[in-house]
């Protein structure tokens, strides 16, 4: 059960759904969930922003990344964002 809480969690940060939707619930949600949720928010985000029209919940591999390496899977997000922020360097 524990891990379909953290599914719902993840995504709902990363589509600003429910509680999430305001700003200070994101940036707090920082220091209160754990990093493979975290991390799996992250990536979802990231991922959706590279096909048109894809939703969190067309992604289900994103919580199996974040799961098995955390940190790789933020860095995976992290990385993505940076390529599809114009002006930065991947």
């Amino acid at each position: 059960m524990q891990s379909d809480v953290d599914a719902w969690l993840a995504r709902a940060l990363a589509a600003h759904r429910g509680h999430y939707a305001d700003p200070a619930a994101r940036e707090a949600a920082a220091g209160l969930l754990h990093p493979p949720v975290l991390a799996h928010a992250a990536l979802l985000a990231a991922l959706t922003q590279l096909v048109a029209g894809v939703d969190v919940d067309q992604l289900p591999f994103a919580a199996r990344l974040a799961t098995a390496d955390s940190e790789a899977a933020g860095e995976l997000a992290a990385f993505l964002t940076r390529a599809l922020t114009p002006g930065s360097r991947a």
